[in-house]
């Protein structure tokens, strides 16, 4: 409950009885419940609503699978740096990188003295 342990719990309640005073303490009390009950019914009628709108999936959904609490950073950044080194080194193993030259034909060279063409609109 809170990570209270009943000492703790014991000290709360004698402080709330001196604080409070024995004639307001019960009112107080009263008030908590209803908060409570007024809490639980709002979060019963959230599930209903939600069961409305999803419907049966929300049923057989895995949500251990979903709990942040399962993920260690550490290894997930591991695992994903590791896949794209084996990834890299299987496509190197595969076929080798031929170096491919960009050759200009005489066709394509401008002329002697012939400036390249600028269009002055572009910049």
């Amino acid at each position: 409950m809170f990570g209270i342990n009943g000492g703790e719990l014991v000290v709360l309640v004698v402080l709330a009885v001196l604080v409070l005073g024995p004639e307001k303490l019960p009112e107080y009390a009263q008030q908590l419940a209803r908060l409570v009950k007024e809490l639980r019914r709002m979060a019963t009628g959230a599930k209903e609503q939600l069961r409305e709108e999803i419907g049966d999936e929300i049923v057989d959904m895995d949500w251990k699978k979903l709990d942040p609490r399962q993920y260690d950073p550490r290894k997930i950044i591991k695992e994903a740096l590791l896949d794209d080194f084996d990834d890299a080194i299987a496509a190197v193993k595969e076929k080798p990188v031929a170096r491919q030259v960009s050759l200009v034909t005489n066709a394509e060279r401008l002329p002697t003295g012939q400036s390249a063409p600028f269009d002055t609109e572009a910049t």
